[in-house]
């Protein structure tokens, strides 16, 4: 087949998995159209799908292979050619069942991802050496006005339950100027909030530059003109200095908001999760961020293996008296290529299960009062959206992030813009959520 007879094929993408795997399917997206595909919304209308995976739980693979086996009926009935599959389920490429494998055409290494053009030339037949486009093209398919930026891949820190490091590689910084560059695009097209992601942002330039450069990467985000707000996700405790604590403080364009994943509260269960802090100092380190006027969003697991009742009630402690703004839970899930796997002292799925509605309903009647307490402030929001229906809009204070966090319901005489940010009276709640008029 010729290249220009490829070109008339249309290409469709399942984007499954976490926000930077969002943002390698973005740039996917960009080099097929770049290339001259047509992307289409179903798979239906598709020659071509292009599944970009998870695998970091079970339940995601679950996902991915449901997604594979979607497909499969399609090709099976002779409207899809093509299914090319990349991401983090490559990892997993020798546990696919052989049925599925038959059906898949390409499993696309996610090193191999700039160059997928020339994995699907090559399964009509054809022949391409171009990557079709700049790092810093993406496809948004975020709402306009957001985006994700990732600044880093892989992970060194080694958690014992994590499969990322087995899966994504060591920790892998991409340079400031790259960066740079490819924020000023996202401005360019519209985006107002950047969401700065990485498995760990807060290490970011230790193996690029041999020590810490967020700060530095910071200092020339900030000067884009247009770009409203900067979002840190994934900072871990250890390297949360006071400086760079201080310099988010100072920046309006910075979120006064850090999300920071620690985990657990006992030092038993940090330890066996080879964390590299202790309860103290995340309780020192939240101390710290609650005096620079940060609010923490943060992530605990239950039921990791050997974790007593001691242990829990300590987490449950920790939740008490540090009442974080926004907190997700999870159970516990036992996964191959990870230190935990072979542990002994797994806990049973039943205590887990009761452990987390425990903590969840803990975590619920601590916000919904912490909310409560905003009633009346004045508070800078984002609108994302107009509820036409409603008659009202959907915003997000400076201390909520994006799809994960709490929203505003927003009243206003005056009509307001996708991407502005507007000073909200606080009025009421509705439930965790906020509701508020403009000034």
């Amino acid at each position: 087949m010729k290249i220009d007879e490829l070109k008339t094929k249309k290409i469709g993408m399942i984007a499954l998995g976490c926000d930077k795997n969002r943002v390698d399917a973005e740039k996917i997206l960009a080099k097929c159209v770049n290339f001259g595909f047509q992307l289409v919304a179903s798979i239906e209308d598709a020659d071509i799908v292009i599944i970009n995976t998870c695998a970091f739980l079970n339940s995601a693979r679950l996902e991915a292979f449901d997604a594979i086996k979607e497909c499969i009926e399609y090709k099976k009935s002779g409207s899809l050619e093509k299914i090319v599959v990349t991401g983090c389920l490559n990892r997993y490429k020798g546990e696919t069942d052989k049925e599925l494998l038959d059906y898949i055409d390409e499993f696309v290494p996610i090193s191999e991802n700039e160059k997928i053009i020339s994995h699907i030339a090559k399964l009509y037949g054809a022949k391409t050496t171009k990557d079709y486009g700049l790092d810093a093209d993406r496809v948004i398919t975020t709402p306009s006005h957001i985006a994700y930026l990732k600044i880093a891949d892989g992970c060194n820190n080694a958690c014992a339950y994590c499969t990322i490091p087995a899966i994504r590689g060591k920790y892998t910084s991409r340079k400031i100027e790259d960066i740079v560059e490819e924020a000023k695009q996202l401005v360019k097209n519209g985006v107002r909030e950047i969401l700065l992601v990485a498995q760990d942002v807060t290490r970011y330039g230790s193996d690029l530059y041999g020590e810490l450069k967020l700060i530095n990467l910071l200092e020339e985000l900030v000067k884009i003109d247009n770009l409203t707000w900067i979002r840190l996700h994934y900072c871990y405790p250890e390297n949360l200095t006071d400086e760079l604590l201080q310099f988010i403080k100072a920046n309006d364009k910075i979120c006064k908001y850090i999300d920071m994943p620690l985990q657990h509260a006992s030092d038993n269960i940090l330890k066996a999760m080879k964390r590299r802090n202790t309860a103290k100092e995340a309780s020192e380190i939240l101390n710290k961020a609650e005096l620079y006027g940060l609010s923490v969003r943060s992530t605990f697991i239950i039921g990791f293996p050997n974790e007593t009742r001691k242990d829990f009630n300590a987490l449950v402690k920790f939740l008490k008296v540090h009442n974080l703004s926004n907190v997700g839970f999870f159970a516990y899930s036992r996964e191959k290529y990870t230190l935990a796997y072979d542990m002994e002292g797994q806990v049973d799925e039943k205590v887990k299960l009761k452990r987390l509605k425990k903590v969840e309903k803990l975590q619920t009647k601590l916000y919904k009062n912490r909310q409560k307490k905003k009633v009346g402030q004045i508070l800078d929001c984002m609108i994302d959206y107009y509820d036409a229906e409603n008659d009202w809009y959907i915003g997000r204070t400076t201390f909520d992030s994006y799809e994960v966090d709490t929203i505003c319901y927003i009243s206003s005489a005056d009509e307001l813009q996708i991407g502005e940010v507007v000073s909200v009276k606080i009025t009421a709640t509705n439930g965790i959520d906020l509701i508020g008029d403009v000034l």
